[in-house]
């Protein structure tokens, strides 16, 4: 399974704009991907996200300022976005991707 974030992609795969925050993720061969985060207490359930034409797969959600922990479940596996800002720590020590929103 090839799972990256979109490469075409100009910056990091989860940008803020008028709508609320994009996440992006390239997984074509994926059969699901579900965003989860410290924004939806980490349930796969709350953010599917929808697979695009190009094979990208993207969500978009409304998130406070501040700092924000999340991942992908890419076909029920954890994922860290490989162009997060960062990579943090969640509250069981467990790697995470890092995105401020400003």
């Amino acid at each position: 399974m090839t799972a990256h974030s979109l490469s075409s992609f100009d910056g990091n795969s989860a940008r803020k704009d008028g709508k609320g925050t994009r996440f992006v993720f390239f997984a074509p061969d994926a059969r699901a991907v579900h965003l989860t985060g410290d924004f939806n207490d980490w349930d796969p359930s709350a953010h599917p996200m929808k697979r695009q034409p190009d094979g990208a797969w993207m969500a978009q959600v409304p998130l406070n300022h501040g700092q924000h922990h999340y991942r992908f479940l890419v076909d029920g596996k954890p994922v860290l976005d490989p162009r997060a800002e960062a990579v943090g720590r969640d509250h069981v020590g467990a790697k995470v991707s890092v995105i401020a929103v400003g």
